[in-house]
């Protein structure tokens, strides 16, 4: 449980100083549960939309090899077609390959985007442009633009109360913060492996002592926090101790949040059908959560996919199986529960892979061409959307960049991605500096 001050005091409740913060205060770098349950009124004043949709983005970081998944090139010599084949899927005439058997089972549920392009081959640099919509213009270890998941927090809060808008399973993706939107904005995080056999989320307990009964006293816990609040505003440590602290209250003490995090609730066999690896789960997870009210959810893949070398292998044996496992019961679950009209489902990296395999057997950083998921959200799917070059270098169709692809997401959530936001100085700066919705899918 994260702590914030290290000096404790006892109101006339018995509650410490220190215990009220630790109740409050959630992880995703010190962000607390009322500065999140904050944008649920801040949202009402930007307008949020009425609709309950919700997002749920695979990041597999560090680079999908397209050529060897949705794009492969069957016809190209064998140091470009490599080892794979192809197979086809239950949509005539649609092919991807043959590590990929349970995905072309369902492709009738999901689009591929295959010609998706931008500028750079650092990771770094492509992943803050491909999670923002924004060009950083450099590498960075922070973000300078916000996140989508961050903007849609800002913009549409959650679509339940009580509960979070923008979570991170079980951690934030690099480059998923909310830069100048603030600290509000940011993910919580469950930072713990939903496969782990004890998985909980420990800030979703009271602190050991502290009953249910005691954190209901909540005009005592009020008086404590008011006390303090010259302390917490000094240090910067929390913000919005205020009417919001009673939301925060509502969330530890409610069974819903508990409820949706609790995956041990599952049909042992949906959890099979996931598959028993950190993907499979966080899939699995993430549904649970947008069932629950979360507005937008990022799953991380579980890496491997940064194949420099013995690429063939390394996705045969290890990336491929898990991810083909995992994204197919996402997507079956996601129509088998009548969710395909309000959760969007998207997966993709930072930048796709060489067309030519290097001296190692692998295949290095290529932005030149990528390919995306995207399935639900009331989107065309049961197809291919764009092509690439004998190579699978560059599209020869028309090309679509990051911007594209979340002002999809965007307008599928309600929001204007030419909103204005504002920056620490006060300027404003369009959600996305380019966009418009992939004509094909919407």
């Amino acid at each position: 449980m994260l702590e914030i001050l290290g000096r404790a005091f006892h109101n006339c409740d018995g509650v410490s100083r220190r215990d009220v913060l630790r109740i409050g205060a959630l992880a995703a770098g010190g962000l607390s549960l009322p500065q999140i349950l904050r944008l649920k009124a801040e949202a009402a004043a930007a307008g949020r939309s009425s609709q309950h949709t919700a997002v749920i983005q695979i990041f597999c970081g560090g680079g999908p090899s397209h050529i060897d998944m949705y794009d492969l090139k069957p016809h190209a010599p064998a140091e470009v077609r490599g080892e794979f084949s192809e197979i086809p899927t239950n949509v005539p005439g649609y092919r991807i390959s043959d590590q990929l058997p349970l995905q072309a089972r369902v492709m009738d549920k999901f689009a591929i985007v295959r010609s998706v392009q931008h500028t750079t081959a650092g990771h770094g640099h492509a992943s803050q442009w491909i999670l923002t919509g924004q060009n950083p213009g450099r590498e960075t270890k922070e973000n300078i633009f916000p996140a989508c998941g961050s903007v849609v927090a800002k913009m549409r809060g959650p679509n339940r109360g009580g509960m979070p808008t923008y979570i991170a399973v079980p951690r934030k993706v690099s480059f998923g913060n909310a830069a100048y939107l603030g600290a509000a904005c940011n993910p919580f995080t469950t930072d713990k492996d939903p496969v782990a056999k004890d998985f909980h989320v420990k800030n979703l307990r009271p602190v050991e002592g502290i009953s249910i009964d005691r954190l209901g006293h909540r005009s005592s816990l009020l008086a404590g926090l008011d006390g303090m609040r010259r302390d917490v505003d000094l240090n910067g440590d929390l913000a919005g101790m205020d009417t919001f602290y009673h939301n925060a209250i509502d969330m530890i003490t409610s069974e819903r949040a508990a409820r949706a995090f609790d995956i041990s609730r599952e049909d042992p066999k949906v959890r099979a059908k996931y598959g028993n690896t950190f993907i499979g789960q966080n899939c699995l997870l993430a549904r649970r959560l947008v069932e629950a009210g979360v507005s937008y959810i990022t799953c991380l893949s579980g890496g491997g996919w940064d194949t420099h070398a013995k690429n063939f292998s390394r996705l045969k044996k290890e990336t491929l199986p898990r991810y083909d496992q995992a994204i197919a019961a996402l997507v079956d679950d996601i129509y088998e529960r009548g969710l395909d009209q309000s959760v969007l489902v998207m997966a993709f990296g930072e930048f796709g892979r060489t067309p030519r395999i290097n001296k190692d057997a692998g295949r290095d950083h290529w932005p030149g061409a990528m390919s995306m998921l995207l399935s639900g959200g009331g989107l065309k799917v049961g197809q291919m959307v764009g092509e690439t070059d004998s190579k699978a270098a560059y599209p020869i169709s028309k090309p679509y960049t990051p911007g594209n692809v979340l002002s999809t997401m965007y307008q599928f959530m309600g929001i204007d991605y030419e909103h204005p936001l504002y920056d620490t100085s006060n300027r404003p700066i369009p959600i996305l500096k380019d966009g418009g919705p992939i004509r094909e899918l919407v």
